[in-house]
């Protein structure tokens, strides 16, 4: 099992709406960056766990916990001209973005980027490293282990 964090920005999706999609799954779509594309590509599968962040918002942090569903396929906004995620480069043949899905386990209370800051055994979490802006970032088993202790 590998372990991950997923950003996402609350006002365009947050832990509450995956809450309220039927069976609380989603495909994690819209992501137009390559090394995040190439990890839901080629490294995620259905089992793995993430943490679901809050980005771009008053209050950034980790809010839940959710289980990789589905493995990559064809994200399908990249064929949609009304869609913000359009892609005129991409075909049905040879798509260019891909998505998993994700389903949701758990709302926790949430562990804010000063506390992950504050915790010196998360020190090498690539959200901390200046200038990351991934959605979607590997983390460790050790880091994943700390985190969930910050839960309780």
């Amino acid at each position: 099992m590998k372990y991950w964090l997923m950003k996402s920005e609350p006002q365009v999706f947050g832990i509450d709406d995956l809450i309220s999609r039927p069976h609380q799954t989603e495909p994690w779509d819209g992501v137009r960056n390559y090394q995040a594309r190439n990890f839901m590509r080629d490294d995620m599968v259905v089992g793995d766990r993430a943490f679901f962040y809050h980005s771009s918002c008053p209050s950034p942090g980790i809010t839940g916990l959710v289980e990789i569903s589905k493995n990559a396929y064809p994200d399908k906004t990249q064929f949609d001209t009304s869609s913000k995620y359009f892609d005129p480069k991409s075909t049905i043949s040879k798509p260019r973005w891909f998505n998993v899905e994700v389903k949701f386990l758990k709302k926790i209370p949430l562990i804010s980027l000063d506390k992950i800051r504050g915790n010196s055994k998360l020190s090498t979490l690539q959200i901390l490293r200046r200038g990351n802006r991934l959605s979607i970032t590997p983390i460790t088993k050790e880091e994943w282990s700390e985190i969930l202790k910050m839960c309780q």
